[in-house]
């Protein structure tokens, strides 16, 4: 096959977040750095599936965050008070015959042009370019331990400008993490980030609804997962955010159960966690529900005491409060339930104090959200539990799993397993369920299942 006519560079399709906005992130990043120092953020590699095929391609998020390429063997250099401009991409070179079996290449020019570097090259010059940006910087920021050969990488730009010091060259002093600097940026999210994480937030609700549509007895749990995974699609978010759980009878009380091949009975309940990613952004929702379309005594019982929780964790979600307060509350909720209904005895206070909720309850009640579905951002500081802010998205989902070997307790509660999870954001005087289309109350999913 002939060299193929190089097309012009294609202008990216538009997303939720401005360009003007990932200039605001890189600048707000240069001004934490300290003088005279540089900051080299990777991007993610194409990764093999089998021989010669690839899993799909996800971008690492910090890179993500900072230039909102979506490109892989990219390498995003920052070089504060750099005269001829301070972000510097090195990326793949464009391509006519790989690009005609694998995909349109944005190269040095397009990532000029579209994504505001002051300066793009090609990959493949980086060791003759980067060494002379780093050199005369007093401190490197890279995220160290992540990539093995990454590392040995960084140590060879800086092994090659020590090995000239004796002709002047200044090799760098410090080399310095930069996770907690930009994972800090990245736990309050701006307005327009809360945009996409609301509209995932919708097309995972649309989804969970669908699934406890069409549950029946005698479907498999692969099936509802298939009608998530189509509902997504045909949203535009083309893949979930994690492997989806969807988890019958006993297997809802394996937290991370993955096989989805058990087909469901009549009497049990089915637990599923699913969540799409929408523009690099995750929702993460869990609904329990019937697979008849009707609790058992038993399972409302328990399923009550969850929600319950889950209440007393969103009001206590507000500016001020710190990380744990939704926690605790989910712990007395529950504890108070689990006594109230014989599967704990003994006083409450006591049984919070030596942990006994933990057979049933053994999970925290949840997470930050944002670019990873467990994101960054630290839960303490200075050894405290952080005050939460407005722009902080967190999971609320506190669950009870009463084992099928758990002889401790009468028959009829064995094998429930009960998740109800939802996305939450820290407001200025509160918050607000992200995920609030999705049935939650034992009335609505009964209701939604008998429309089915």
């Amino acid at each position: 096959m002939g060299r193929q006519t190089e097309r012009p560079v294609q202008k990216p399709a538009a997303t939720a977040i401005p360009r003007a906005e990932y200039l605001r992130r890189r600048r707000h990043f240069m001004a934490m750095m300290e003088p005279g120092s540089i900051a080299i953020i990777p991007s993610a590699r194409e990764l093999t599936r089998s021989r010669d095929t690839e899993f799909p391609f996800r971008q690492d998020s910090d890179f993500f965050y900072l230039s909102g390429f979506n490109e892989p063997d990219a390498v995003m250099v920052l070089v504060p008070g750099r005269e001829h401009g301070e972000f510097v991409m090195f990326c793949r070179e464009r391509d006519p015959e790989k690009e005609l079996w694998h995909g349109y290449r944005q190269g040095p020019e397009g990532v000029c042009a579209h994504y505001g570097a002051d300066d793009a090259f090609p990959v493949g010059d980086i060791d003759d370019i980067l060494p002379g940006l780093i050199e005369g910087r007093q401190r490197v920021y890279y995220s160290m331990g992540r990539s093995a050969d990454f590392d040995r990488q960084v140590m060879v730009w800086v092994n090659q400008i020590r090995a000239r010091e004796a002709s002047g060259a200044v090799p760098p002093g410090e080399l310095t993490d930069l996770d907690h600097m930009l994972h800090e940026l990245r736990l309050i999210k701006s307005a327009a980030e809360l945009r996409v994480m609301r509209r995932a937030g919708e097309i995972t609700a649309r989804a969970h609804s669908r699934a406890m549509r069409f549950c029946q007895p005698g479907h498999y749990e692969y099936q509802l997962e298939a009608e998530i995974l189509h509902e997504f699609a045909m949203a535009g978010a083309r893949h979930p955010a994690y492997p989806s759980i969807v988890g019958s009878g006993a297997n809802g009380c394996i937290l991370h159960y993955v096989d989805n091949s058990a087909k469901m009975k009549r009497g049990d309940l089915v637990l599923i966690d699913a969540g799409c990613e929408l523009e690099g952004y995750a929702a993460d929702v869990t609904r329990t529900f019937p697979v008849g379309g009707r609790f058992s005594r038993q399972q409302k019982a328990l399923y009550e005491v969850v929600l319950a929780a889950q209440q007393a964790a969103f009001e206590a979600i507000r500016p001020g409060n710190h990380w744990n307060q939704p926690h605790d509350e989910t712990v007395r909720v529950i504890t108070e339930g689990l006594v109230r209904l014989g599967l704990l005895k003994g006083r409450v206070s006591t049984l919070i104090e030596r942990g006994a909720y933990r057979d049933f309850y053994m999970h925290r009640a949840g997470h930050w959200l944002g670019l990873d579905v467990h994101d960054v951002g630290d839960y303490r500081v200075g050894g405290a539990w952080r005050l939460l802010e407005p722009g902080m998205v967190m999971t609320v989902e506190p669950g009870i799993y009463v084992a099928p070997d758990n002889h401790k307790v009468e028959p009829r509660w064995r094998g429930i397993g009960i998740r109800i999870e939802d996305n939450v954001a820290v407001t200025a005087d509160g918050y607000e369920v992200l995920t609030e289309g999705v049935p939650r109350s034992v009335a609505e999913v009964e209701a939604l299942m008998a429309a089915g």
